[in-house]
């Protein structure tokens, strides 16, 4: 017996009924909040060490900008700077040459003026003064590197403690919970291991590389300070030998 169209339309009324109740029971359904954590609040998710490690970041980026500013004045001497010293020791004019010295105000010009000063001096006596003139500008500017070289070692170290006393916290929490473990009892000792240890690599990453930076950027001052001594002398011998 074939469906009277009565039925058929029944049928169709109640499939629609249906697939429109289930969409209502599908968007009834909550939907799952996506949460968003800021930088500020992983930090503080880290724990006390997290202070530590903040302040001795504070150091690292204090101690790279004061000896960058230091490093580029002392590379600012000038690219005549020696010919006009050469200049006016071929004339005699030793106070103006100290002038020029001192208006430049670099590592090398001190170390020049150091050479003028004692330039009655016997050639051995004048290198001498320039080379501990050389030595003492060359200390100014590694000044702070030894903190930096612990901040680079340090900060790891301070941050694997950090791992050690969340891991600790983590299994203190799951030890008083009992039968009762619940992951939120061991989130925030998670937490504060995970963000201790990428924090202290962090800062200690950054701090070896900022170390080597300055390095060598302290060996090619250096390397310019020999080649200014050497220049000087080189200009000595000649005078005297016309």
């Amino acid at each position: 017996m074939f469906p009277t169209i009565l039925q058929v339309e029944t049928t169709i009324d109640t499939a629609i009924n249906a697939a429109a109740n289930a969409a209502m029971a599908q968007n009834a359904v909550p939907q799952a909040v996506e949460e968003s954590y800021s930088l500020i609040d992983m930090c503080l998710k880290g724990g006390w060490l997290m202070a530590v490690l903040g302040l001795l970041s504070m150091v690292a980026i204090y101690i790279f900008g004061q000896r960058m500013w230091m490093l580029v004045r002392a590379g600012k001497t000038g690219e005549h700077f020696m010919k006009d010293i050469s200049d006016k020791l071929s004339d005699n004019k030793f106070r103006s040459a100290c002038d020029l010295c001192d208006r430049t105000d670099t590592p090398l010009s001190r170390t020049i003026k150091k050479g003028i000063e004692k330039i009655n001096l016997s050639d051995a006596e004048v290198k001498a003064a320039m080379e501990s003139t050389a030595n003492r500008e060359v200390a100014k500017l590694e000044k702070g590197l030894s903190t930096l070289a612990s901040i680079s070692g340090g900060a790891p170290m301070i941050g694997f403690l950090g791992t050690v006393t969340g891991m600790i916290k983590a299994f203190f929490n799951m030890a008083n919970a009992g039968n009762n473990v619940d992951i939120s009892l061991l989130s925030s000792g998670i937490y504060e291991a995970m963000v201790t240890t990428v924090g202290g690599l962090i800062v200690g990453i950054v701090a070896y590389f900022a170390y080597n930076f300055l390095n060598s950027r302290i060996d090619s001052v250096t390397n310019n300070l020999n080649e200014g001594i050497d220049e000087f002398m080189d200009l000595l011998q000649q005078e005297g030998e016309e």
